[in-house]
């Protein structure tokens, strides 16, 4: 059963942040609310399944050793952990469907129960699980109720394909009861409506749907023999191949991102070091910047990139002589090409660095243009400037008109406003102007 699924190598900052905190989770205990949610649910999966076992009429009579293969099997296939944005996918389709033609039907849910426990151990032993996480996957079982109640009450049968709108109707089940459980109990602890729930589950059922046929393969080999479930074993190993590459890669990814922020920061402690209103300066364009962003709801990665845009604005500015920068009055032509070349240096910094910081440097070189194409340095216009460059742009400005500079006094609040309203279409890209000032006009209102 998959609680989730991507196929991106790449994630974005959402993704790495539900990562973290899944890992975080897992060596910690349950909150009062979510263990009286637990026992409430593990306690209704147990009476259930227990009643299955008793109640379902079966013919069946497996040997201990087929018991055995099969619950170890899934252990196995339990212990593949593909992290995910929004959860982790596990290939336990492939061992469920062998166990709905070869156990009694009604035991099924109590042998998945058991193999969650086993594939669980090792995990706890190693300090990796928290104890009541290992009886918050059991709550997790009750897919396997669905389908179980389906072919036990249509009488149990040897697999055969013709029956397959039975089958299907069995993955709906497993489907129904696994949407049903984790929706009920997220709105319980979390308050997410089933119908916002509802939408992460697409990529689950693909995963478990492209599986059964495989497991379906399985079941037929395992009907005539209860060693057919060792069939499974090598893709089992070969998914294992796959989980452990993809966690090295996050693990790989998440160090990256934590470089690349650390760097980022450093270069902005730099920046401040050298000017300290500039560095000041850059902080605050970072806290308007992503007011901006998130008044236009631009996305996790959108918003990554413009805080580090933010930040690393006037990173090129240690390169400009202080003598420039503090002048209290007007800049000779010589002295304003200077302080102009500073987007230029500020890319080649970042381009120095490299992978996302030089990313962001392309935008921090375009953070002086303008959006009739006045700017500099490249003199590009309208929706040829990345918009991320569009906001720090007008933030930058908005944020220097209202403090205090070497050559002049902050000005109010109202003016600054007035200046970014006669600006717009020419100067700031029109759509940026309103989000800024439905920010601002927000700020005053709650002070």
């Amino acid at each position: 059963m998959a609680t989730a699924a991507t196929t991106s190598l790449e994630l974005d900052p959402d993704a790495q942040r539900v990562i973290e905190e899944q890992r975080a989770r897992r060596l910690s205990s349950l909150a009062t609310r979510d263990r009286t949610t637990l026992v409430v649910s593990l306690g209704l999966f147990l009476a259930v399944a227990g009643s299955l076992a008793v109640l379902l009429p079966s013919g069946r009579s497996p040997s201990m050793v087929s018991v055995a293969l099969l619950v170890g099997a899934y252990a196995l296939a339990f212990r593949l952990d593909f992290e995910v944005g929004s959860g982790s996918a596990v290939p336990t389709q492939l061992i469920l469907v062998p166990m709905l033609f070869v156990l009694p039907a009604g035991t099924v849910p109590l042998a998945v129960a058991a193999g969650i426990l086993l594939g669980s151990a090792p995990e706890y032993a190693r300090r990796m699980l928290h104890f009541e996480r290992v009886f918050l996957r059991l709550a997790d079982s009750w897919y396997a109720v669905g389908p179980a109640l389906v072919l036990g009450l249509a009488g149990e049968a040897q697999p055969d394909l013709r029956r397959w709108p039975l089958y299907l109707g069995a993955l709906g089940a497993q489907f129904a009861l696994d949407y049903g459980s984790t929706a009920i109990r997220q709105w319980a602890i979390l308050g997410v409506p089933p119908r916002l729930h509802l939408r992460t589950m697409g990529s689950v059922w693909v995963i478990d749907a492209g599986l059964a046929p495989v497991g379906l393969a399985v079941a037929f080999a395992s009907a005539r023999s209860s060693a057919g479930v060792l069939l499974a074993l090598p893709l089992v190993a070969l998914l294992a191949v796959f989980a452990r590459e993809r966690r090295v890669r996050i693990d790989h990814e998440l160090e990256l991102r934590d470089a690349y922020r650390g760097t980022a920061f450093l270069l902005g402690d730099v920046v401040e070091a050298d000017d300290a209103y500039t560095g000041e300066h850059s902080k605050d364009v970072v806290e308007l910047t992503l007011a901006v962003v998130d008044e236009l709801g631009l996305s996790s990665s959108e918003r990554r990139d413009a805080e580090f845009a933010a930040l690393l604005h006037d990173v090129g500015k240690v390169r400009v002589p202080n003598e420039i920068i503090n002048k209290p009055g007007k800049l000779t032509p010589e002295e304003r090409k200077i302080v102009e070349r500073h987007t230029v240096d500020g890319e080649e910094m970042l381009l120095r660095v490299g992978g996302l910081l030089a990313e962001i440097g392309r935008i921090v070189r375009a953070c002086h243009e303008r959006w009739d194409g006045e700017g500099y340095p490249d003199g590009i216009s309208g929706e040829e400037i990345p918009l991320i460059a569009r906001i720090v742009a007008c933030c930058d400005a908005y944020n220097a008109m209202t403090s205090d500079r070497s050559y002049r006094k902050a000005l109010p609040v109202s003016e600054a406003v007035a200046e970014l309203r006669r600006g717009s279409g020419n100067q700031f890209d029109p759509r940026v102007v309103d989000a800024l000032l439905a920010f601002v006009e927000r700020v005053a209102i709650a002070a």
